[in-house]
């Protein structure tokens, strides 16, 4: 455990106890925020070593005990490793540990930057622009350019949709067509084999992306009962 705690570099071995009593010890006299513990011990059972912590401290169990573990999870244990433990079972229980611990870190981690704070630069004949993901309704391919199309202005730039796609979000932009990418957040509406982002613009659906389309309306898409 100790050869395994050294190679993670935001673990910090305060100390490695050879029983239970000298383990409480350490605890109440030091900032402790994690403990490996086993269940057979000397003196104190794992168990009742965690009911006197009571939730006090984060406690991975690691033990060849599997009966266990449903005892231990009870206690709101982080994981349940058994042994002998694998080296990569070991990481993703510390990293368990490292979200709980800190769940404000997880959760920016975690939480992507939102549509309208996202923005690239492209180039064009005479000038290097800034868009900005939210701006665009939606791209044309025009063989080796595209043209990037917003509320405000068309911008053409020497790219091809293959450079524009891997900077778009798929959550945000989908190919509707061999020429066309649009953004999700500008349909109105579909009728037949045509998206429509206002009244005047439509764009046409074709039929090798039909499937994937409709599939990415799924979860906003409102059906009547037949």
């Amino acid at each position: 455990m100790t050869h395994y705690i050294n190679k993670i570099p935001y673990l910090n071995l305060v100390g490695a106890c050879l029983g239970p009593l000298d383990a409480l010890d350490k605890i109440y006299s030091e900032k402790i925020e994690l403990v490996f513990l086993d269940i057979h011990m000397p003196e104190l059972s794992g168990i009742d070593f965690m009911k006197l912590m009571k939730g006090r401290i984060r406690v991975i169990l690691t033990t060849a005990y599997s009966q266990y573990a449903l005892e231990g999870y009870e206690l709101n244990v982080i994981d349940y490793l058994l042994k002998p433990i694998p080296f990569e079972r070991f990481v993703n229980a510390v990293q368990k540990a490292k979200e709980a611990l800190d769940p404000k870190e997880t959760l920016e981690a975690k939480t992507p930057p939102k549509q309208e704070d996202e923005f690239m630069f492209v180039k064009t004949d005479s000038r290097i622009q800034k868009v900005r993901f939210g701006d665009i309704r939606y791209i044309e391919s025009l063989g080796n350019y595209v043209s990037i199309y917003t509320e405000q202005e068309r911008i053409v730039s020497h790219l091809t949709m293959k450079d524009i796609e891997e900077r778009l979000s798929e959550q945000h932009f989908m190919r509707i067509h061999r020429s066309f990418v649009i953004s999700l957040d500008y349909v109105q509406f579909i009728e037949g084999n045509q998206i429509f982002l206002d009244k005047r613009i439509a764009l046409p659906l074709g039929e090798t992306y039909r499937d994937k389309f409709f599939k990415a309306l799924d979860d906003n898409m409102l059906t009547g009962k037949k």
